[in-house]
């Protein structure tokens, strides 16, 4: 079995919410599970990575966190399809990639909005937030 790897995502964030969404389709065994950073939990495990409070998509793997894009392409790694070709731009030394992340990132909820409820996920999806 292969090791559990943590998403933390903005839970407030319609795009963030839509990137979990995605990565659970093309994930189907099941290799993440998530927790926003708004939770207790996600509150917990950013104070016990020492993370400082953070407006981006963090990964936990293997004890490291990873964070913007680094977490992106890492995560896009292990999905199905064409997503872990992707992977190849970890070349691209990180402040050059956090450019075009930190814009998407700025502008998440002028573009996409603002979550006021949420959804409620199916059983089986729900076992894979924390």
């Amino acid at each position: 079995m292969s090791a559990l790897r943590i998403v933390l995502f903005d839970g407030e964030c319609h795009f963030c919410d839509a990137s979990v969404q995605f990565i659970i389709k093309r994930n189907p065994t099941a290799q993440f599970v998530f927790a926003s950073l708004q939770s207790d939990k996600g509150k917990e495990l950013l104070s016990r990575y020492n993370i400082p409070d953070i407006d981006s998509f963090v990964l936990i793997e293997e004890g490291h966190c990873f964070v913007k894009s680094t977490a992106a392409l890492r995560i896009a790694k292990r999905l199905k399809g064409l997503w872990p070709l992707t992977y190849c731009f970890i070349i691209v030394p990180p402040a050059i990639r956090n450019i075009f992340y930190g814009f998407v990132a700025k502008n998440r909820y002028k573009w996409f909005g603002k979550k006021e409820v949420c959804e409620l996920p199916s059983p089986e999806v729900r076992k894979r937030f924390l």
